[in-house]
């Protein structure tokens, strides 16, 4: 078996619209093609042995030991492939389970998609898979634990923290999006202007001071001392002489720890002698080089946490720490320990394990004990010097005993220090009673508390701590998503998208729009390009100053990683014709229809679909949709037009000469289409169809028609408005059309308005696209020949795994294809054509170049106009 490539989807896919997170392999079976598992001998067997989880797999059978059941009858390789990819992520602590396998139109090569919660994962679990299989065929030995393992690490290393994670998954189910910035622990959620953003629990409006205060140890016991609130005696030491001093004041026993240490780290506590002081103190100078030295206070660690002023849990954390039994030895307590369901590598379970460590050493010493001994029946021996759930520690839930007063202490210590997440670190024998009466003392104030112990705890109540941090991020009535329309369909997306930017921005907006040749945010080009996929749709979204996104999304991008948003306001569908067939398993108009529907099926459920009532595919998705749906057409006499409106629906419609929203049997002309540039005159019907689609989202949006129709009037088509789309250069003797039309449909669209063009003589650049069907190319040079009296090929771009010679001669055989007379010249070069053509144009003549590299195209166009209207000025 061979694996022919490996994506990982991240948006609404043509799969699953709610499942976004997809693995989508493409696997060639090879000589397996011929091998069902019911013809492998002891596979299934085999299988079985390794994987008796996957009793659990009920597969198409819907019951328990369906996939058990499936690979008895005899299944494909692909469909056994995807099950093992889904187990071994579940073994590994990652559950998740949707699975599709699908055959592709090659025989013998398979889609293979599976579900992810880490995408490093899923990419290495495809692999794993794979290898798995092939191992089981062969009847080899295969270490599983090893990939098991590796999954984990991965796992830790790429995934979110326990902290991180809970928030964002409080935030999911809120339906608020979420984008992960970069690698680390930085997330947004929700879209342009009404963002929010936090790594770990320090969110965007965390102040920065408090956050330097808190890390300040010393600043922070200063703080709380005014303000009278309980801490311990201590001091700032350097070196043994600031030691000696503040052990003289104080006395012993101590608590060493860096003054800049987190989670615990070159702390020392219940230090009773010069010499382990004196240890301890070189220890912590490994974190920071200022260290704190404070009294030992007896009793308990507790953390309360407190969001937004409010306290919301407390917790009393345990050390890692192992009980004897007169039998084992500590080395043999702490394994038994770690074999705790509930314990796990890194984050993944509640509890982590247990390492020896220099600290669980030091500890050990102390009390003149190795790994080796056996501790009595029921001593505890503790292993860290700190509570910390990431070494093992535990917690237990106390947030409902806790005393009015500490509660009070608690809050005002959030202002004291003014953090809006705030973790207090107290020692006290409990907290039932107020600090003063039981002499508990805040030893810390931490800015990004951890909130593992509360989402999770050893013992008592789990809290929903992530709950009050969106409460906090986004109160009630704060919205955390901008309106989003996007624009799918063949020909005219960017067009469509453009106009649609131009009514949004008129309207007050601040827009970003991503189009074929760039990201705009407020017109200003971002980024040049085909920026018509995920990562550029993510782009706008994740901008801090846009608040609506007019996004064209083409097929390209939904295919190979899904949509880069979780859903949109209205989408559009322009038309669905024949173009990029035969490619990624695309060989039909259905085929593409189903790609093209990815957009409008993720509309929300009150949103709106507008779709081409003279389009079939689109009609066949409107009636598919669970959403609301519109239509446009050129026609009021369209039978699906003349329906919806005796039923009262609204549509938009091109008649008498008028862009027109029709509400059952009202009209509301929005404006003449040749009041409208962008139509030439109403004479080019292709661009009357895209604003039609445009003026019907806007409508429905619920801009005033009066807004609608300036917009319209105002959106001039140019080389920087709308650059290859129809871009008409006047010269004195001639005139220039530049357009993108690369497919049949888009040539149709030219030929129609070429034919209301007078000209003595009409010349027309084309060139083939190496990828496209043999038929296609030969189609576009038929149309090209009906509406050319002379036709200059050129072939230089885009021959993607054809030679230059292939595609002309195909070009030649659509010419004479045509049954038209027409001349013709080769001239390989897209700049030599252009040069050609207008140098060697005569008067009258009109010169159409439907190019595929437009900028080439118009800066050459534009040099020479340039150059005539400075010979004219002088």
């Amino acid at each position: 078996m061979k694996i022919l490539k490996i994506q990982a989807l991240r948006g609404p896919n043509i799969w699953s619209i709610q499942r976004k997170k997809l693995i989508q392999m493409r696997l060639d079976l090879e000589e397996m093609e011929q091998s069902p598992t019911n013809k492998i001998d002891g596979f299934k067997d085999r299988l079985e042995t390794m994987f008796p989880t996957m009793i659990e797999h009920r597969c198409s059978e819907g019951c328990r030991g369906g996939f058990f059941m499936r690979l008895e009858k005899g299944t494909w390789m692909g469909h056994v492939i995807e099950h093992i990819a889904l187990e071994i992520q579940t073994l590994a602590g990652m559950d998740t389970g949707f699975g599709r396998t699908r055959e592709t139109k090659t025989p013998g090569i398979y889609n293979v998609v599976f579900s992810y919660t880490e995408e490093n994962v899923g990419l290495f679990a495809a692999e794993s898979a794979v290898a798995i299989a092939e191992a089981l065929i062969k009847g080899v030995p295969y270490d599983l634990d090893t990939d098991l393992q590796k999954m984990r690490e991965i796992r830790e290393r790429v995934r979110l923290g326990p902290s991180t994670g809970s928030i964002v998954e409080e935030a999911v189910n809120r339906d608020i999006p979420w984008i992960r910035l970069g690698t680390n622990s930085l997330v947004q959620l929700g879209y342009g202007v009404n963002q929010m953003r936090f790594q770990a629990t320090i969110t965007c409006k965390t102040s920065s001071i408090a956050v330097d205060m808190a890390c300040n140890k010393e600043l922070t016991k200063k703080m709380l001392d005014m303000a009278s609130i309980p801490v311990a005696n201590g001091s700032i030491c350097v070196d043994e002489e600031d030691l000696v001093e503040t052990i003289e004041k104080i006395g012993y026993p101590i608590v060493l720890k860096p003054l800049d240490g987190n989670h615990g780290k070159g702390a020392s506590i219940n230090v009773t002698n010069w010499e382990d002081a004196v240890s301890g103190l070189a220890f912590a100078k490994k974190y920071s080089n200022r260290i704190i030295v404070e009294k030992f206070i007896t009793g308990f660690d507790f953390r309360i946490l407190v969001i937004d002023n409010k306290l919301v849990a407390a917790a009393k954390r345990v050390p890692a720490h192992v009980v004897g039994d007169d039998h084992n030895t500590i080395r043999e307590l702490i394994d038994k320990t770690n074999l705790d369901p509930r314990r796990g590598y890194g984050h993944e379970n509640v509890l982590t394990q247990i390492d020896v460590d220099r600290d669980t050493e030091d500890l050990l010493e102390k009390l003149n004990y190795t790994l080796e001994t056996i501790p009595k029946n029921g001593e505890i021996v503790y292993l860290k010097s700190t509570a910390n759930l990431s070494t093992g520690g535990t917690s237990v839930d106390i947030t409902d005993m806790l005393h009015p007063e500490n509660i009070f202490l608690a809050e005002r210590i959030s202002r004291v220090i003014g953090l809006d997440i705030c973790g207090v670190d107290i020692m006290a024998e409990n907290l039932t009673q107020p600090l003063k009466e039981n002499g508990g003392v805040i030893l810390e104030v931490n800015a990004a508390p951890g909130f593992r112990m509360h989402l999770a705890p050893s013992e008592g109540l789990p809290r929903n701590v992530a709950a009050p941090v969106i409460d906090m991020l986004y109160p009630p009535g704060k919205t955390c998503r901008i309106p989003i329309i996007a624009v799918t369909g063949t020909n005219g997306k960017t067009t469509t998208t453009r106009l649609l930017a131009h009514i949004v921005k008129n309207n007050g907006y601040k827009v970003g729009f991503t189009t074929s040749d760039g990201i705009y945010i407020q017109n200003h080009m971002m980024e040049k390009g085909d920026t018509t996929g995920p990562q550029s749709a993510e782009y706008v979204l994740r901008d801090p100053t846009v608040e609506f996104a007019v996004l064209e999304t083409a097929r390209g991008g939904i295919l190979r990683s899904g949509l880069g948003f979780s859903r949109c306001d209205i989408g559009i569908i322009t038309n669905i014709q024949e173009d990029h067939l035969g490619l990624n398993d695309i060989h039909t108009l259905d085929d593409l229809a189903r790609v093209k529907s990815t957009v409008v099926k993720s509309i929300k459920k009150d949103g709106w679909a507008i779709l081409n009532a003279e389009d079939e595919h689109c009609i066949k998705i409107g009636s598919e949709l669970s959403c609301k749906v519109a239509y446009f057409s050129l026609t009021e006499e369209n039978p699906l037009i003349k329906k919806l409106c005796a039923e009262g629906k609204t549509v938009a419609v091109y008649e008498n000469g008028y862009i027109t929203i029709k509400k059952g049997e009202w009209k509301i002309r929005i404006e003449r289409a040749t009041h409208v540039p962008l139509t030439h005159g109403g004479k080019a019907k292709f661009m009357i169809a895209n604003v039609l689609a445009a003026t019907l989202a806007s409508y429905l949006w619920g801009f005033k028609t009066e807004d609608i129709s300036l917009s319209l009037q105002t959106f001039i088509p140019s080389a920087a408005q709308t650059p290859g789309r129809m871009n008409i250069f006047e010269f004195k003797k001639f005139k220039v059309l530049i357009d993108f039309a690369h497919n049949a449909s888009g040539y149709r669209g030219v030929e129609e308005f070429l034919q209301s063009v007078e000209a003595t003589k009409k010349i027309g650049i084309i060139a083939g696209v190496g990828d496209r069907r043999d038929e296609d190319i030969k189609e576009c040079a038929s149309i090209a020949a009906r509406m050319f009296d002379h036709i200059i090929i050129r072939q230089e771009k885009y021959l993607r795994g054809r030679t230059e010679e292939e595609i002309i001669e195909l070009i030649l055989e659509g010419i004479k294809n045509s049954g038209k007379t027409v001349t013709y010249e080769i001239i390989p070069k897209e700049t030599e054509a252009i040069r050609h053509a207008i140098d060697s144009a005569e008067e009258g003549s009109f010169i159409t170049a439907l190019s595929d590299v437009v900028t080439n195209a118009i800066d050459i166009v534009q040099e020479y106009l340039d150059k005539e209207n400075e010979q004219g000025l002088v």
